[in-house]
């Protein structure tokens, strides 16, 4: 069995920066380096920051890059460090032995990768941290519903779309707050889980009718759902949040056109829980190097 001794992590927002310091505080006898992760967060005393990525990444045995992995013109993402590099120069730098991860890593990235020898696993495709992360992007939600609605939650009837992992926490949480929650799906088996979760299920087909009573709406699905003929049937105090990763699923400036309070909550995690999100990270890459017999 391989032993793990050398981790890089490079660039992400704060939600990287405290995987880095969660790594650091196991007693497992690794070595840590860092390079652009968040300027913002004290990292541990036993994480190593570099500026060059030669100085680590032929050592390494596991690089650990942000999620999304890449930002403009193939940069590495990190958003909060000065310093900025490419994935082709990282990629002249790792041995096709390490094992690299990433979220969201598109695929003309895992084709340069590929064509370097080295594999870019993706860390976003694990069901158990689709379904952790799901926690901390729905709890961002709810906090920007009890910040921009006029209203209290409790008594509110609240619009869900879709019934996926984030649409699942969500509506719990919504009824534990005393919300009347209605959640709009095509499959017949979601509509049946919806109902015995205790909430409304519509038909997507039935959609527009429940839009004139809704005072929150709330999309989870990339797909445009929300366009300007169902956002007119909407009241004008009615809050609109999409957490659907682009090209989501509102027509933005229709909601602005018609007065409509609209916010797209992208990334939520590594806004409103970092510390929890790095965790989530870290734990499902354990899982991953588990896996592939590079830890106990």
């Amino acid at each position: 069995m391989i032993k793990t001794k050398v981790f890089s992590i490079l660039g992400g927002d704060a939600r990287q920066a405290h995987l880095a310091n969660a790594l650091a505080a196991r007693e497992d006898g690794y070595r840590i380096y860092a390079m652009m992760l968040h300027e913002g967060v004290k990292l541990h005393k036993k994480i190593i920051p570099v500026d060059d990525v030669k100085k680590i990444l032929p050592q390494s045995n596991v690089v650990i890059f942000p999620l999304p992995l890449l930002g403009n013109d193939w940069e590495i993402n990190a958003p909060g460090s000065s310093l900025k590099v490419t994935l082709q120069e990282c990629l002249e730098y790792i041995h096709p032995d390490t094992i690299v991860l990433a979220g969201k890593v598109p695929s003309s990235a895992q084709e340069l990768a590929a064509q370097r020898g080295v594999e870019i696993i993706d860390y976003l495709n694990r069901e158990e941290f689709a379904v952790l992360n799901a926690v901390p992007t729905a709890e961002g939600a709810i906090e920007i519903a009890l910040r921009e609605m006029p209203i209290t939650l409790f008594g509110a009837t609240c619009l869900i779309t879709g019934y996926g992992r984030i649409a699942k926490v969500l509506a719990g949480l919504l009824r534990s707050f005393g919300a009347k929650v209605i959640v709009v799906a095509r499959k017949c088996s979601d509509l049946a889980w919806i109902r015995v979760a205790g909430c409304q299920p519509v038909h997507l087909s039935e959609m527009a009718e429940h839009l004139p009573a809704a005072d929150l709406v709330v999309n989870t699905v990339p797909s445009l759902l929300l366009e300007e003929e169902k956002l007119v049937l909407l009241k004008r105090s009615c809050l609109i949040i999409d957490l659907a990763s682009k090209p989501g699923g509102v027509d933005f400036e229709a909601a602005k056109a018609l007065g409509l309070k609209a916010e797209w909550a992208l990334s939520l995690p590594g806004k409103v829980a970092p510390i929890t999100a790095g965790v989530i990270t870290l734990d499902t890459i354990f899982n991953i190097l588990h896996e592939k017999g590079a830890i106990p």
